[in-house]
């Protein structure tokens, strides 16, 4: 009788954690806007840097791609960091 009550007492809480992880589950649309927002952390320096770098190698005379190349680069070590420390958020 004793060995009935306790599988039926682990059954029933291995029951209610099933549950409790069904209603904790995020939703497709809480999916999408998490990895939207990983995409807008990584891509948004790396075109703010493109975009920065092409300004100043068009303030300097001659052609010369120095500053739009290091600032790209500058924004993919950037980009990364980010989405390193949203994720480890």
């Amino acid at each position: 009788m004793k060995s009935e009550n306790a599988l039926k007492k682990q059954v029933e809480r291995q029951a209610r954690k099933i549950q409790k992880a069904d209603k904790e589950r995020p939703t497709l649309l809480a999916q999408t806007a998490y990895a939207g927002m990983l995409g807008l952390l990584f891509v948004l320096p790396v075109i703010g840097g493109a975009y920065l770098g092409n300004w100043i190698d068009d303030q300097l005379s001659g052609y010369s791609v120095r500053w739009t190349t290091s600032l790209i680069i500058l924004g993919v070590m950037v980009g990364g960091m980010n989405v390193y420390l949203y994720i480890r958020e």
